[in-house]
């Protein structure tokens, strides 16, 4: 396999881009679960307060997005006009299995575009809510608004488990 110095040098930064993205994204869903793993049905539907999202709901509220956002990435509005995105706010139990189902399949949405994208789709224009981006800024804004949520789920974890909770990165003075 050749380096990232050798596939630059090479001209092929755009393969090394899409590799590493796709790698941070596993490496995002794997931390989220991680923390989600511990937690019972009561723990993932916890909230704190009216105002604040449950964990159920923040991965109700990715899943819609991942949905709308990846299915047919490169020829479709990102905003599906089905998405309904004021009732993935909407608080409401789920039990761990509907959970899971919908983490699974928003996550499979997002790796089945991400595995179909060639480095010339980079530059491509796509539409999010009718604004045209570049396929390339597509994926860093999504990059950027899961790791704001996973960053909720796994500090949600650790308040809830307090005693519990095992380090997910390296545990501090490590």
């Amino acid at each position: 396999m050749m380096s990232s110095e050798t596939n630059i040098e090479n001209g092929r930064v755009e393969n090394v881009y899409l590799s590493t993205v796709i790698q941070r994204f596993h490496e995002m869903r794997k931390l989220a679960e991680r923390a989600l793993a511990p937690l019972n049905q009561s723990e993932l539907n916890w909230i704190p307060h009216q105002e604040s999202n449950s964990i159920a709901t923040i991965v109700k509220h990715l899943h819609g997005n991942m949905i709308s956002r990846w299915t047919d990435f490169l020829t479709t509005d990102g905003e599906k006009p089905s998405r309904e995105r004021d009732a993935e706010f909407n608080h409401e139990i789920l039990d761990q299995q509907t959970l899971l189902q919908l983490w699974d399949s928003g996550w499979s949405a997002v790796f089945l575009a991400l595995e179909q994208l060639q480095p010339s789709d980079l530059l491509k224009t796509i539409t999010i809510r009718n604004e045209p981006h570049f396929v390339i800024e597509a994926i860093e804004r999504q990059m950027y608004h899961y790791s704001y949520h996973v960053g909720q789920i796994v500090y949600i974890s650790k308040l809830l488990q307090e005693d519990r909770w095992q380090a997910l990165t390296l545990p501090r003075k490590k």
